[in-house]
């Protein structure tokens, strides 16, 4: 079985919101931190390996965005919303910063061995091919306009004033 990108990035995604849940549910804050490694180790086992580049990039976002639901569903049972939200931010992503880069470097690891350096080669190479376009010479930088290029045109014939 193979994922696309968005597969696996949807599949880290919710395992991590599911471990914020179990987490909360069991009282074991590390738990969170253990499904986020779990769904991005899974992930990037099961992509496609043409799409290892969009993946490796990923766990920062969803991470961040798993983490900003949560402590927003948390926040509207207080409050103060805004002051609820802005400190669960911080708590938790304070909180989970090692399991964050733990997460992106199996992550990076696993892509690696999969062949994530043919991904970066081709993705250099094309990026090589688009700019390979002639650049033109100093002197043929500038052509001026033909002269009364911008002046408007006048359609029809002139009216004649009639006595």
């Amino acid at each position: 079985m193979k994922l696309t990108a968005r597969g696996a990035v949807a599949l880290a995604f919710v395992a991590t919101v599911a471990g914020y849940v179990l987490a909360s549910v069991f009282g074991l804050g590390f738990l969170m931190g253990l499904v986020f490694i779990a769904g991005n180790l899974f992930g990037a086992m099961l992509v496609n390996r043409r799409e290892l580049l969009s993946l490796v990039v990923t766990p920062p976002l969803v991470f961040f965005c798993a983490t900003f639901i949560v402590e927003l569903l948390r926040a509207f049972s207080s409050a103060s919303v805004l002051g609820s939200l802005a400190l669960g931010l911080y708590t938790s992503m304070s909180a989970g910063a090692p399991w964050l880069f733990a997460g992106s470097a199996i992550v990076l690891a696993v892509a690696w061995r999969r062949g994530l350096r043919d991904n970066v080669r081709d993705l250099r190479e094309e990026l090589r091919s688009v700019t390979d376009v002639p650049r033109p010479r100093r002197e043929q930088a500038f052509a001026p306009e033909p002269e009364g290029y911008f002046e408007p045109r006048v359609y029809g014939t002139a009216r004649r004033d009639e006595p």
